[in-house]
Order: structure tokens, then C-alpha cells, then sequence
């Protein structure tokens, strides 16, 4: 109650707008960072509601630009906010925010890259969780850059599977923006349109909830897309219980034929002269049907399959590192072709 009540009574002290900091500080969306800034307030606080009740919990939030959902952010009233923001440009705006707020809220703001960045070393060590219990008070919230949310969530999923960074505090929860497509491919269900390997790889970690779409129109400069915002809560358990790396490479390669014969993108694990032969027997072993095709696969048959894939490879295990994507290497006799072969690779 006493939490709800401070929830209430938080107020900013009066501060330009985000549409005044931008032009006072004479800020502009850089392209090259995939940058826009989310203007209406209303909409805003929506992002903010997503995440659920917030108030005394930790929150990290990725690229916060101009601080538009920080405010947001600080008026329920959290224990703490970790500020992530790669561009330096947007300090002095944020800094604004930490000193209007410094008498209700501990604000630590870093200066530099989300993908380099250790979380850990900010976040207070009592909000740690057991992960077979509710989530812990601990939230990450941001407007992701287009350019870098794919790779960003697949590094999240990465560490989600090894309890790392900030799921080593439990199973801590996101609310995060993506481009409309990129988030309905991360809901989609089996034959859906949209179902993808991110499909796959986002609903095997975590429970995926698409909440609601944003116009292009609410951001400046107005992207050429619509945006979607989706909440992830890691699974106690994930559906395919395989190393990370395995259950990546597995399903990348059967989606990397999305229109053929699912069979088809599972044949590329393996090597050339043995590729037929050990797809359909990989096939067999999961009780799949060759000529289904990848969106047609639910996700306790790509568990069956990596299964399987995991018996092959303890049977083979040279096939374990086997890269269909690697360069052919080609045999040389002289000593002048090993010397160019060797200058080719490194150009390669």
C-alpha cells in the first residue's frame, strides 16, 4: 500500500518536453543508428504499462535517447533505473531526468554499447530470484534500434539458457519495441505466414506476448514500418532442452529453406556425401515427415528433431562442428598455390 501510494505521489519537477529537449539540445535521429524517438506520451506510458507493476522493482532500459519512456519510467515510482544509451549526444537529457528524480528514485547512467555492456555490475544483488520462482523485481523495457533488435534478442536468449547477466537475478522479464514484422515473427505459431527461426528460438526460452501495434506516425522521423511492443517472461523450463548453440544451428539450417521441404534445410547439417542419408534418419528418429515444411513444424517436433540430432552427433561426433556455410578448401599441389590459397582465406 505504502509503495502504491508512493507510486502516486511521485511527480517530476516541471521539465521542457521531449519535443523541447530535442530542439533546445538540437538533437536529431541519426539513420546510420536506426534512431526515432517516440513523441506521444500517452503512448508511452502504454509501453510502460506493458510491463506490468513496476513500482520497487529494478529497470533497465536499452537506448533511452531523449528519455521520453525514463520519465515515464520514474513516475511509477521504481527502486532503481539503469539507463543504457550508447549515443553521448542524449547524456546531458537524461542527466535532467536523474537530477529532477534524485530524491525518489537511484538513476545510474552508462554510456556505452547494450551488446558490450554487464549489466550485472548495476543491479542490486538482492533482487535476486531462484529461477523456478516468480519473476524477480527486475525489468529490462526499450525502444530497440531496428538494425540491432534481431541480434540483441538472440544474445538475451543466449544468455536466458545460460542464467547470465540479467537472468542471473532469475527469470527477468522484457517489454520491448520492434519493428511490427520482427514482432509478429516472434509470436507466430505454427503455419503461421510470419513463423520463422525467431519464432522458434523466442517461444522456446520464453513466453511470448504480443500486446499492441504503434504507428509510425507516433515517431520522429517517421519510420517507414509500424512498431509492435511484445513482452518476453523466460519458461521455467525451455521446450528444447539442448545447448544454446545446438538448438540454434539446428533450426537456423531448417529455416534456411523456408519455402522447400524442411528435410531439405536439415540435409545441410551434415556433410555432402553422407547428407542424404543422415537428414532422413535424423527424420525418422523424431517421427517427422520429411516433406513437411519448416513453418509446418511445431515446437515439440524441432524438440524432437534437435533430440535426435543430438544422438547423431554423439555417434558422430565429427559432424558436431560441421559448417555448411564454411568456405570449400580446395587441394593445392605447389608451393605458389598454398601461398595463394592462404592470402585467399585471409581475404575471405
Amino acid at each position: 500500500m505504502a509503495a502504491a501510494k508512493k507510486a502516486l505521489n511521485i511527480r517530476l519537477p516541471p521539465l521542457p518536453s521531449i519535443k523541447d529537449v530535442i530542439r533546445l539540445y538540437k538533437l536529431r535521429a541519426l539513420r546510420e543508428l536506426s534512431q526515432n524517438f517516440l513523441m506521444e506520451p500517452r503512448l508511452i506510458d502504454k509501453i510502460v504499462r506493458a510491463a506490468g507493476n513496476i513500482t520497487g522493482n529494478v529497470i533497465c532500459e536499452v537506448g533511452p535517447g531523449p528519455g521520453g519512456i525514463t520519465r515515464s519510467i520514474v513516475q511509477q515510482a521504481p527502486r532503481k533505473v539503469i539507463l543504457i544509451e550508447k549515443d553521448p549526444r542524449f547524456i546531458p537529457t537524461l542527466e535532467l531526468i536523474a537530477d529532477a528524480c534524485k530524491n525518489n528514485v537511484e538513476m545510474d547512467i552508462i554510456t556505452g554499447d547494450i551488446l558490450k555492456t554487464d549489466l550485472t555490475t548495476f543491479i542490486p544483488e538482492d533482487t535476486k530470484r531462484e529461477w523456478t520462482e516468480p519473476p524477480p523485481p527486475l525489468n529490462l523495457i526499450g525502444n530497440l534500434p531496428f538494425s540491432v533488435s534481431t541480434i540483441l534478442i538472440i544474445r538475451w536468449l543466449e544468455m536466458m539458457s545460460k542464467q547470465e547477466g540479467p537472468w542471473a537475478y532469475g527469470r527477468t522479464r522484457m517489454t520491448l519495441t520492434f519493428q511490427k514484422e520482427v514482432a509478429e515473427r516472434m509470436a507466430a505459431r505454427i503455419l503461421s505466414p510470419q513463423r520463422c527461426r525467431l519464432s522458434v528460438m523466442c517461444q522456446n526460452w520464453c513466453n511470448v506476448n504480443y500486446k499492441f501495434d504503434i504507428s509510425g506516425a507516433a515517431f520522429l522521423p517517421k519510420p517507414d514500418v509500424d512498431v509492435g511492443v511484445v513482452t518476453l517472461t523466460p519458461l521455467k523450463h525451455p521446450l528444447i532442452k539442448q545447448p544454446f548453440k545446438m538448438v540454434e544451428k539446428v533450426i537456423r539450417q531448417i529455416f534456411s529453406m523456408r519455402q522447400k521441404y524442411s528435410i531439405r534445410g536439415a540435409q545441410t547439417l551434415f556433410p555432402e556425401e553422407v547428407r542424404e542419408e543422415m537428414a532422413l534418419k535424423m527424420y525418422q528418429m523424431a517421427d517427422i515427415d520429411p516433406v513437411t515444411r519448416p513453418f509446418q513444424i511445431a515446437n515439440m517436433e524441432f524438440a524432437r528433431i534437435c533430440e535426435a540430432y543430438n544422438e547423431i552427433i554423439k555417434k558422430y561426433p565429427e559432424f558436431e562442428n560441421y559448417d555448411y556455410r564454411a568456405p570449400k578448401i580446395k587441394k593445392v599441389d605447389s608451393d605458389s598455390e598454398k601461398m595463394n590459397a592462404a592470402e585467399e582465406s585471409i581475404l575471405l
